[in-house]
């Protein structure tokens, strides 16, 4: 690179001659703590993409073989990968027209934020990933503390770059002034209005890192051919790969054919297409699969939970609904309304939405908490933008507190980091409300 970090890679090329103008590329971009192995391995499950194109994978600044520190997807990393696409483009073997990008999670942002800084990619896909750090990390000004503590040991501390370590010190201690901008430089949607290359955004149904907000806001923004796929992959509580991820290997990889080789298929292609994966899914063909040109419609239902109860920093409330009459599918992010008292220097409130199947499973809908100022208040927690089908007959449970542990010890989304000693508050009713699909698409 321009300033003297060695960044390790490998090239594949089809072993037949190339066409005139060279071979369409693919660059393949790994998640946070991976390797270029990881996406090798990816380009081979999708069997045939070697024998068409050229196709770059490498370890990204401070990953496996390459030297330099990981600074998350910022300035150097966007000149890094201007590097890359130039040092491929400038080959006599390789079109330099039609280069595209693949990545995930880590990745994909990397992907989305090099395209609005201009690298002027053909095609792209970005896998489970965000437009908005910010709102993925720090939603209401309330660090997922367990989620950065998690993020933070992925990357061993001499690889971290050194103003990282502010960076984190100033999410847990809420000062959204530092992170702010931090996390837009980093970030790509708000850029997106005037992108027009083709972007396809495949996120996860249930992803309580990057909810599927992250991919419907910018999908919303792109004026080019787009193309919003939901399905079942994800990171926690959904993992990669997933019982749909031959499809969705089948989705980008149609895409790249499309924009990258089949100038036809480019012309005559839909400008917007949207794509649901039902829960239950588990074939490799697209049976159930929901697909329309724009988001299903959805309605709200409400709940109203009351009571009263002070808690120290250690308790809970939980409150619950009635049995569902009938099933529904949360689609979007639920919110929680209710009244607190903040007493004794209590600092923030977290929301743990679940729901218990007749038959005792738990399923952990959504997360989400505010920082809270002394005195009575009324606190709105929006909670992770999730799509998760809920069966008949369940009931929904609301946990109050100053963590998700407080639901779960296993539920790390935020952690019960400390607050003055005889903190308490006191909560009164809340009122839940969720959005719902009008027609289920799991079944």
């Amino acid at each position: 690179m321009d300033d003297g970090v060695s960044i390790a890679a490998t090239l594949f090329l089809p072993q037949r001659t190339p066409p005139s103008g060279g071979w369409p590329a693919i660059v393949f971009l790994h998640g946070l703590g991976g390797t270029r192995q990881q996406m090798n391995a990816l380009v081979e499950a999708y069997g045939s993409l070697e024998q068409t194109y050229a196709i770059l994978t490498f370890d990204m600044r401070g990953h496996g073989e390459s030297d330099g520190l990981v600074g998350v997807d910022g300035p150097r990393e966007v000149a890094d990968l201007r590097e890359i696409f130039d040092w491929l483009a400038a080959r006599r073997d390789v079109s330099d027209t039609k280069i595209g990008a693949w990545g995930i999670s880590y990745g994909g942002g990397a992907v989305l934020n090099s395209l609005v800084a201009g690298v002027p990619w053909a095609a792209v896909a970005a896998v489970q990933t965000w437009t908005d750090l910010n709102s993925a990390l720090m939603p209401q000004g309330l660090v997922k503390s367990g989620v950065v503590a998690g993020l933070a040991g992925s990357i061993p501390v001499e690889k971290r770059d050194p103003s990282l370590a502010a960076v984190q010190a100033a999410a847990l201690a809420g000062n959204a002034a530092v992170v702010r901008p931090w996390a837009a430089a980093r970030s790509s949607l708000a850029r997106l209005g005037s992108v027009t290359t083709p972007v396809l955004i495949a996120q996860g149904r249930r992803d309580f890192l990057f909810g599927i907000d992250q991919g419907t806001r910018a999908f919303q923004r792109l004026r080019g051919p787009k193309f919003l796929y939901l399905g079942l992959h994800g990171h926690t509580p959904s993992t990669f790969p997933a019982p749909d991820t031959p499809l969705l290997l089948a989705r980008t990889g149609d895409w790249f054919s499309c924009y990258l080789v089949d100038a036809a298929c480019a012309a005559r292609a839909k400008q917007q297409r949207v794509e649901i994966v039902p829960e239950t899914f588990r074939g490799n063909s697209d049976v159930g699969v929901w697909k329309g040109t724009a988001l299903p419609r959805t309605r709200s239902l409400t709940y109203t939970l009351p009571g009263i109860t002070t808690i120290a920093q250690g308790g809970k409330v939980v409150r619950w609904t009635a049995r569902l009459p009938r099933p529904i599918e949360v689609f979007g992010a639920p919110r929680i309304k209710v009244s607190v008292a903040a007493l004794g220097g209590w600092s923030r409130l977290v929301a743990v939405l679940v729901a218990r199947t007749p038959q005792g499973k738990e399923i952990v809908v959504s997360a989400g908490g505010v920082p809270t100022s002394p005195g009575s208040q009324s606190a709105r927690i929006g909670l992770i933008s999730q799509a998760t089908a809920i069966p008949r007959g369940s009931r929904l449970q609301v946990t109050l507190a100053p963590s998700s542990t407080a639901q779960s010890p296993s539920n790390l989304v935020y952690l019960d980091l400390p607050m003055r000693p005889g903190a308490r508050a006191r909560l009164g009713s809340a009122v839940l409300t969720l959005p719902v699909l009008r027609s289920r698409i799991t079944r």
